[in-house]
């Protein structure tokens, strides 16, 4: 949006929200890119542990002094560290198995979500079919700055809206400050408001998209909305996707629009 006719509060307050979703895009980035190797790491070491016992152990026995062996005591204590490293490593390898198999029955069951309009606590928020839509908490008359980021950090679109009290909704349409339509996908968005101090704070809100697949994540079942993917035990909400929410006008600029509902 055009920052020339904006004072320094507003300014300073869209400011503020383009940074923490330009932060919400590199977290998301990050984490994206890890994947569960650690757990297979772990397994992989311990096993790597418990060979290196026993070559340890073995070296042990083939140069001890014959005049003056190894007590059996010793010998019985190391043989059950070496027992219990082993047992260690199949007791994780089972476990893997177990979780593998939860896992594959919970997708089965979450299966049916598909198709389904979900409400999430998320600052990942899902552009399906040119429309993206988030609710938020507010009080009459408050400044709320909105911003949205694309997956490599740049600012797509930010928006100025005055609340109203109870639950207020934002509607974007996909397309950027210059009025370009943007692809379907997964960006990462920012709610802030300012107080008469001129001290900027988050909003909570929560984001809004019909579920079209789920999927294991690395810790958590995970549902996809279209490009975006969001855990699980994010979502708050799962409703039929016949449901409608009434609007009010707001003070949004650009194609982007924000609607109320009273609490």
């Amino acid at each position: 949006m055009s920052t020339t006719s904006l004072t320094t509060n507003e300014y300073n307050l869209l400011s503020a929200a383009e940074s923490t979703a330009k932060s919400s895009a590199a977290t998301s980035s990050s984490s994206g890119s890890s994947s569960s190797t650690s757990s297979t790491a772990a397994l992989s070491s311990l096993a790597n542990n418990y060979t290196t016992f026993l070559t340890l152990l073995t070296t042990q026995l083939q140069h001890q002094d014959p005049s003056s062996p190894m007590s059996s005591d010793s010998f019985t204590s190391e043989l059950v560290q070496f027992a219990g490293v082993e047992q260690q490593v199949q007791t994780n390898s089972k476990l893997s198995s177990l979780i593998s198999l939860n896992e594959s029955g919970q997708l089965s069951a979450d299966s049916a979500l598909v198709g389904s309009k979900a409400t999430a606590t998320s600052t990942t928020l899902p552009l399906q079919n040119s429309s993206a839509t988030l609710n938020y908490k507010g009080t009459s008359g408050q400044t709320v700055a909105i911003a949205v980021s694309n997956s490599s950090g740049t600012i797509v679109k930010d928006d100025l809206v005055t609340a109203s009290s109870g639950t207020n909704t934002w509607t974007w349409d996909g397309t950027d400050n210059s009025g370009n339509k943007l692809s379907d996908g997964a960006y990462s968005v920012a709610v802030k408001t300012m107080d008469s101090s001129g001290t900027t704070s988050d909003v909570s809100f929560t984001v809004t998209g019909t579920i079209t697949g789920i999927q294991t994540g690395t810790n958590d079942m995970e549902v996809q909305m279209g490009g975006a993917t969001i855990p699980m035990s994010s979502l708050v909400n799962v409703s039929s996707s016949s449901s409608s929410s009434s609007s009010s006008s707001s003070t949004s600029s650009g194609t982007s629009s924000s609607s109320t509902t009273g609490s």
